[in-house]
């Protein structure tokens, strides 16, 4: 792909969900689209929230198929998707890791990204997600841009590019700050547990709809 698609936010929330998944969910991947709608409205793991309708999902996924980043089957009566996006971009695996991150929770550091990606490619330290973030910013087409420190914050945050160019400097003063003031450990624990849950709960979901399918219901 020698040109950066333009993605809506939602379009990127469905790409960014489909690659979380294949490697969080790999036993009911891919995704119904009751699944994907459910990935893409979680409260936790994702900034913004979204409240994305079926109907939208199913549009986003129809227009992601136009850069060959759907691959669609069916799962007796359930259509399922998954995504294609190593193949689509030429990116390797652990720059798909970072760029799903990045779509899925916004802005962040290296060292958000590191923990945060650490269910989708585990970087053995901070330097090795800087190199990829370099390599991605650094590109004939740039994925991602380095954004102004934070006040108070001695590291830089990184956004990626997928829904067009960004004025680095609107992101000085975030209104979701609290997220980036929330790193103790119960907070940072807590947290984790309801993913597992969140998760849990799509795995389940997804097995009672194979069953579904397979009883003819």
């Amino acid at each position: 792909m020698t040109t950066l698609p333009i993605f809506s936010p939602i379009e990127a929330r469905v790409l960014g969900v489909l690659i979380e998944k294949e490697k969080t969910v790999p036993d009911t991947y891919p995704l119904s689209v009751n699944t994907l709608t459910l990935g893409c409205n979680q409260k936790t793991a994702r900034d913004p929230v979204m409240s994305a309708s079926e109907t939208e999902v199913l549009e986003a996924i129809d227009r992601l198929k136009d850069y060959s980043l759907i691959i669609e089957s069916s799962g007796g009566r359930v259509m399922r998707y998954a995504h294609n996006t190593r193949r689509a971009f030429k990116l390797p695996e652990q720059s798909v890791a970072l760029l799903a991150v990045l779509m899925l929770r916004g802005p962040q550091t290296a060292g958000e990204l590191r923990l945060n990606c650490d269910r989708l490619h585990p970087f053995g330290d901070i330097s090795s997600v800087e190199a990829f973030l370099a390599e991605l910013s650094e590109s004939d087409t740039p994925w991602v841009v380095k954004l102004p420190k934070l006040p108070g914050s001695r590291e830089h945050r990184w956004t990626h590019l997928l829904c067009g160019p960004v004025d680095a400097e609107s992101f000085r003063v975030t209104s979701n700050a609290t997220r980036h003031s929330n790193d103790s450990v119960e907070v940072a624990a807590l947290q984790a547990d309801v993913e597992r849950l969140n998760e849990e709960v799509m795995r389940l979901r997804s097995i009672v709809e194979k069953i579904q399918a397979e009883l003819g219901m």
